[in-house]
C-alpha cells in the first residue's frame, strides 16, 4: 500500500511519451487459374494441379500486429531521428523516435500482421535490430518485403485497419494538414 503520493521522475516521464500502432490486416488469395474465365487455355492436368495447390492454402487469412516506440528529446543519444507514422515524418516535432530503423510504428505494425497472417516470423526475426544493415533504414522496406511475401503466396490485401494511440505529435496539424490522409496514400502505394 503506497502512502505517500506518486511521483514521476524524469526517466519515468520520458518512457510516458510513447506512441502505439495497432494493425489488423484481411487478407485474400487469388482465385486459381482454373476458375478464372473458366480455365481458358489451360488444359484440364494444369487446371486440376492449380487446384490442389489453391486446396492447400485458405482463401482468407487474418493477421493482427503491433508496434510502440518511446519519443525522446532529439539531443538524447537513443534517439535515431525524427518521429515517422505512416510514411509522414513529422521533423519539425521537438522528439525524435528511440528505434533501430525509422522507428515508423504503423508500418511495422502492418508488416506483423501480414507476416501473422501468412504465419511466418515476426518483423523483428525478419529485420533483427542487432543487423547493422537495418539501422535508420527507412520502414517502406520492410512493407515492400511483406508484400513481396504476400504475393508470392498469391494474396493481395482485402482490408486494413489501423489503430494509432498518441497524444502528440497530431494527425491534423495548426495548417489543417491531414497527416492521416498522406498515410494512407502513403500504405495504398505501398501495398
Amino acid at each position: 500500500r503506497r502512502t505517500t503520493p506518486f511521483r514521476a521522475s524524469d526517466a519515468e516521464t520520458r518512457m510516458a511519451a510513447l506512441v502505439l500502432s495497432c494493425a489488423l490486416v484481411f487478407i485474400v488469395g487469388a482465385l486459381p487459374a482454373s476458375r478464372v474465365r473458366g480455365g481458358i487455355g489451360l488444359h484440364a492436368g494444369a487446371a486440376s494441379a492449380l487446384d490442389a495447390q489453391w486446396a492447400q492454402e485458405p482463401p482468407i487469412r487474418i493477421g493482427h500486429g503491433f508496434d510502440i516506440h518511446r519519443m525522446a528529446p532529439h539531443g538524447d543519444p537513443e534517439v535515431g531521428g525524427p518521429v515517422t507514422i505512416g510514411g509522414v515524418i513529422f521533423a519539425d516535432f521537438e522528439l525524435g523516435i528511440v528505434a533501430h530503423s525509422d522507428g515508423d510504428m504503423i508500418y511495422h505494425s502492418l508488416v506483423d500482421s501480414i507476416f501473422c497472417a501468412l504465419t511466418l516470423p515476426d518483423i523483428g526475426q525478419f529485420f533483427p535490430d542487432t543487423d547493422p544493415r537495418w539501422k535508420g533504414v527507412a520502414s517502406d522496406v520492410f512493407m515492400q518485403e511483406a508484400f513481396r511475401q504476400m504475393d508470392q503466396r498469391g494474396y493481395r490485401v482485402g482490408n486494413i485497419s489501423v489503430t494509432l494511440i498518441a497524444e502528440a505529435p497530431r494527425m491534423v496539424s495548426k495548417d489543417l494538414f491531414d497527416h492521416k490522409r498522406a498515410m494512407i496514400g502513403n500504405i495504398s502505394e505501398l501495398l
